[in-house]
């Protein structure tokens, strides 16, 4: 690969699977993606979504950092408006305190969660209006001179824990390049403004301490298999994961309603929020993040799998890993 690739990891509970049972795969994976070369992991901020366990995002980043020696780990993201800077500071200070040279802190302003959960949160509803204020707080806590006078996070202060900017509109790439940090778009979710935001970004950059030079991390689908068949069925029952997750509100669909769904409006909505997805063999799925890398004006790619089957879903990272010889770079 012409650059480096990472790992979106949503702590996914697959059916039949308790909380445990995802904790466990993910140490799995990150313990495997270590030797196999990849640069980093990311795990993201949800809330009352059952099949996502990854809701206690520095508590899950600290658990697999202690089961591995040298992966990067982070939040992709820590929905910022969800918590007060200081906690923030404190917690990813400890990460970064406990394993040094491995913690990123990913951040985005978005709830993780529908209304009625950000009520449960006692979310105030005006806190993502505060998001840069709050971005720069948080750089002060973890710097080595804090914004707010008289307040020092500790642990925290003096770690420099290296921010990212997380957004899949324009206002995150506006406030990356603002702040000088990296930016990571979620296209392997929403991706319909990563042209623009990336070049906007890209053009109104501003050097920082943290950063010099643009840094673009983007987002896509990763689903590698022996034969296309395979992965095309997985890439199906993927599709349809995600119309129960986004549609079911509790309920599971059988595979005939989910499909008859994937043919409806809201279905087609799904389907594009798929658009960026590398499916098939593995010299097909090099060959397309090859493409999206060059098309995404990424400096990295972090690749995320819904593939339902664990075996299958190890297998997928495997197999990427070993066509793109991440081991050896």
């Amino acid at each position: 690969m012409s650059v480096p690739l990472s790992i979106l990891d949503l702590a996914h509970i697959g059916t039949g699977e308790s909380v445990k049972d995802s904790f466990d795969a993910s140490v799995t994976l990150a313990q495997r993606a270590e030797d196999w070369g990849y640069r980093r992991i990311w795990y993201a901020e949800h809330h009352n979504m059952s099949s996502i366990a990854s809701s206690a995002t520095s508590v899950l980043i600290g658990h697999v950092a202690a089961n591995t020696s040298r992966i990067r780990l982070g939040s992709g993201g820590i929905m910022l408006p969800n918590h007060a800077p200081l906690t923030i500071a404190e917690q990813f200070g400890t990460l970064a305190t406990l394993h040094p040279g491995r913690i990123d802190l990913g951040l985005g302003r978005a709830p993780g969660s529908d209304q009625v959960t950000m009520r449960a949160m006692r979310r105030d509803p005006a806190s993502a209006d505060r998001f840069p204020q709050d971005v720069q707080e948080l750089q002060g806590y973890l710097s080595d001179e804090s914004r707010v006078a008289g307040v020092r996070a500790t642990p925290g202060a003096g770690t420099h824990v290296p921010l990212y900017m997380l957004g899949s509109s324009l206002f995150g790439a506006q406030l990356a390049a603002l702040l000088g940090l990296p930016y990571a778009f979620a296209s392997h979710f929403a991706p319909d403004a990563l042209e623009q935001a990336v070049e906007i970004y890209r053009r109104e950059f501003r050097p920082s301490e943290q950063l010099d030079a643009p840094y673009v991390i983007a987002g896509v689908n990763v689903i590698a298999a022996d034969t296309n068949d395979d992965a095309q069925r997985q890439f199906l029952a993927t599709k349809r994961s995600r119309v129960s997750l986004l549609l079911g509100r509790g309920r599971n669909f059988t595979d005939e309603e989910a499909d008859m769904l994937l043919d409806a409006p809201q279905g087609r909505q799904i389907m594009q929020m798929t658009k960026y997805s590398a499916v098939g063999t593995p010299d097909v799925v090099k060959d397309y993040l090859e493409k999206f890398a060059e098309h995404a004006d990424a400096d990295e790619l972090i690749v995320a799998s819904g593939v339902v089957e664990r075996e299958s879903w190890l297998r997928s990272y495997e197999l990427l890993a070993d066509v793109s010889n991440l081991a050896s770079v």
